[in-house]
């Protein structure tokens, strides 16, 4: 196959999650950006560039890269954050569209718009699908009606990495879009929408699943083309897979359908946990209250009393289970931070930043020469990288 078939463009490419997958399926990277704006300390962008030294990085707000200066290539990809994007009006046809400012979605929009690659794969929140919360669908919606009018067709499908094995209970959207004719008609141009979604779509060779109503319709959804109106008006309630073709959505729920090998927490863990994270005695009445169930009274900073509650969370964390979702504040002591017993010591503990990289799928000490809250940060925003090496491959699969 011809290399330059081959190249990606990785955008918001963090420390390299999607690089790491899609080259251990062949691909190959020829222009990365990664930017955290008011960063005084470019962590991710310093371990990204240590990491892959033989491409184009650039460490500057994506606004300001003309999209003329990037180089050519197959395979957009990127993880982008989950913001408001509704539109405030259209310019003239020349200027294109003008988003809310410093939404990062318009800036994947202008370069796809330019660049015309063959592919797009992005990645994304699960509640992208139902945002925002006062018109839930709006802002897929847009996502959609951008992507059917530079002339792709575009699938999507909520994973979560550890129903197909992998050892963290991560759910994300992940949207695929190709605007090549052929491959176009492979995907959608023959058989109901039930067996394209279940069966012969994007993702399902890879991820197989099942409809969970088999008896349930896949309903068309009409999508927009004016991004105002469709900004101002729209409103649907998006299945966990669907495809658009030419404004048109077809969605449903589906279960995943995996009897293969499993990896569970207890699997990765170090042997050899430096004692700094061990949970201290003294420490230990705090995590108990803050991962067990509460029904108190609160008040405000206004002084409203209120009713709080919530229901408990596993403490230790199972080891023959999956990881739950890693977040940002991992290793911080915060309700949502993995507790485990560690099974050589007896001693509870957090988990280590080698293990955070090993539950998302990097090479041990991938994030070394930052600080501790910087990896567990990293790694709680990272993504599972053998979901992007399977969606490599099958991407690869269609050429």
């Amino acid at each position: 196959m011809d290399r330059k078939k081959m190249d990606v463009v990785e955008l918001f490419a963090g420390v390299g999650g999607f690089r790491l997958g899609l080259e251990k399926s062949g691909w190959n990277t020829v222009f990365a950006n990664q930017w955290e704006p008011g960063a005084k300390t470019q962590w991710a962008f310093d371990c990204y560039d240590r990491h892959f030294p033989d491409s184009k990085n650039s460490n500057t707000d994506i606004a300001a890269v003309e999209a003329k200066d990037i180089p050519d290539h197959s395979l957009l990809c990127g993880g982008f954050p989950c913001q408001d994007y509704s539109v405030a009006s259209t310019l003239a046809a020349s200027k294109g569209i003008q988003g809310k400012k410093g939404v990062l979605w318009w800036e994947i929009r202008r370069i796809a718009e330019e660049k015309k690659p063959r592919f797009i794969l992005l990645e994304n929140v699960d509640r992208l699908l139902k945002s925002p919360a006062k018109q839930r669908g709006r802002d897929f919606g847009i996502i959609l009606s951008c992507l059917n009018s530079l002339g792709y067709s575009v699938e999507w499908r909520v994973i979560n990495a550890a129903d197909y094995g992998f050892v963290q209970r991560r759910r994300r959207t992940f949207i695929f879009a190709t605007r090549d004719a052929s491959i176009k008609k492979k995907l959608y141009g023959t058989g109901n929408a039930g067996t394209i979604l279940t069966s012969s779509g994007f993702f399902a060779p890879t991820f197989p699943c099942t409809k969970k109503d088999a008896n349930a319709d896949t309903l068309p959804i009409s999508i927009p083309t004016d991004l105002v109106e469709l900004s101002e008006k729209f409103g649907a309630t998006f299945g966990n897979c669907g495809y658009c073709v030419d404004f048109t959505a077809r969605t449903c729920d589906v279960s995943p359908v995996y009897d293969g090998p499993c990896t569970t927490l207890g699997d990765i863990l170090v042997s050899d946990a430096d004692d700094k994270y061990y949970v201290s005695e003294n420490d230990i009445p705090k995590w108990e209250y803050m991962k067990g169930a509460k029904k108190e009274k609160r008040v405000t900073k206004d002084g409203f009393e209120y009713n709080y509650s919530e229901g408990p969370i596993a403490y230790p964390d199972f080891l023959d289970r999956p990881a739950r979702t890693m977040l940002t504040s991992e290793g911080s002591k915060n309700r949502s931070s993995h507790i485990i017993r560690d099974p050589n010591t007896g001693r509870l503990r957090i988990l280590t930043p080698v293990e955070c990289e090993r539950i998302d799928g990097f090479p041990d000490n991938w994030t070394e020469g930052m600080t501790d809250r910087m990896r567990y940060f990293c790694m709680g925003n990272a993504l599972v990288v053998g979901l992007i090496e399977l969606m490599g491959e099958r991407i690869k699969s269609l050429m």
